[in-house]
């Protein structure tokens, strides 16, 4: 949601109530303000035709214009002191043939007009705010579509990817097995009282893979893979994000056994109290609390998997790393030449080689370049080929 384009909005509409208010209820109606010595000095010279008073005030009209203080009109208003006898100003006015009223033409604005200008700024921003929160929920389900996961789902004609498509980081390959033995039969190891682990956690730089094997891990298994990145579950509005987590383990409870992939964990799973919002409880902080809840509280989450990845894991909040949340952690480091040499192997089985290609003397000359960076080098050769 785009919450500086509705605050501009909100300006533009206040702005816009402010000119008509002014055009239509102060524009044709203000009247010259005059002190009360000058009114009478006017009506001493017969300038004045008539007046109306309520109360103190007292308006009415100049024969001819009166200019006052660089300011020019036929119309006037003014205050009648209290010290100011009204018997005298009565037998004044009526010894200059002014006309005396005591209903004010120019009392105020219209009921009308008081409704339209006191509560019409209040119902266009609640018209204004529905319909932003309508767009920012797609149109559908309104208000309450502020609180939904925004993760996509892969079912299992889907997602493709299996452990085929993984090369060079074969330790961290193998921990995953496991993962998807326990998904795929999860009675062998409940005979023996083991519990399936709830959570894994992957770390390592950017582009090693982690990503990748999230989703050979849910390809393999024949489950639905749950994916979003952490920062999608936070917003301005207090209570979304927690919303949202609650939301996402819903679905993948229906959906179970299934895999939830939350990325770049350390955008919400930063420690607690790390945080520069005041009074130390923010939007970020709820929403990591709900995920602790979610993944070790008092309603289990049977058949459902959490895989993490981050880069920096020493960030991390302690109670999210324990066991019986994260049970483990898996190290995905950048490949030797040996894995290099396998990642540009599956890459360039669908890109036709020179006979003189030698995918062993490109791994040794690319030391410290990671799978995402081998998949953009094959891309780049096969643009320049082109």
């Amino acid at each position: 949601m785009n919450w500086m384009r509705f605050l501009v909005l909100v300006g533009v509409v206040l702005l816009i109530n402010w000119l008509v208010a002014s055009a239509f209820v102060n524009g044709p109606k203000d009247r010259l303000r005059i002190p009360y010595s000058e009114f009478r000095n006017e009506v001493v010279d017969g300038n004045v035709t008539m007046v109306s008073s309520r109360a103190e005030s007292i308006q009415g009209d100049f024969r001819n214009e009166v200019t006052y203080k660089g300011k020019t009109a036929t119309k006037f208003a003014t205050e009648r002191p209290t010290l100011a006898k009204e018997d005298d100003l009565f037998a004044l006015l009526e010894s200059k043939d002014v006309v005396i009223s005591a209903d004010p033409p120019d009392s105020g604005p219209s009921f009308f007009e008081s409704v339209l200008f006191g509560f019409g700024p209040a119902i266009l921003i609640v018209l204004l705010f529905i319909f932003v929160m309508r767009r920012a929920g797609g149109g559908v389900g309104g208000l309450s579509a502020i609180g939904r996961s925004k993760a996509k789902r892969y079912d299992e004609s889907q997602t493709r990817t299996t452990f085929d498509d993984v090369a060079g980081i074969e330790d961290a390959e193998q921990e995953l097995v496991e993962i998807v033995d326990f998904l795929k039969n999860p009675d062998k190891y409940r005979r023996l009282g083991a519990s399936i682990p709830k959570g894994v956690l992957l770390s390592g730089p950017p582009g090693t893979g982690k990503t990748l094997l999230a989703r050979a891990v849910a390809g393999e298994a024949n489950v639905p893979f749950f994916s979003l990145s952490a920062s999608e579950f936070v917003e301005m509005i207090v209570g979304v994000g927690a919303s949202r987590v609650r939301d996402l383990f819903q679905q993948a409870k229906l959906a179970s056994p299934a895999i939830i992939f939350i990325d770049e964990l350390d955008a919400i799973g930063r420690a607690r109290g790390s945080s520069s919002g005041l009074g130390g409880h923010d939007e970020r902080e709820q929403t990591l609390n709900q995920i602790l809840t979610e993944m070790d509280g008092f309603t289990g989450n049977e058949g459902v998997i959490v895989l993490a990845a981050t880069n920096r894991p020493e960030i991390l909040d302690s109670a999210l790393l324990r066991p019986g949340r994260f049970d483990r952690r898996v190290v995905v480091s950048p490949p030797d030449q040996v894995g290099r040499q396998q990642i540009l192997q599956v890459h360039t089985r669908s890109v036709p080689l020179a006979s003189d290609v030698d995918l062993s003397a490109l791994a040794s000359t690319t030391s410290g370049m990671v799978g995402a960076d081998l998949k953009n080098l094959v891309n780049e050769a096969a643009l320049l080929a082109a």
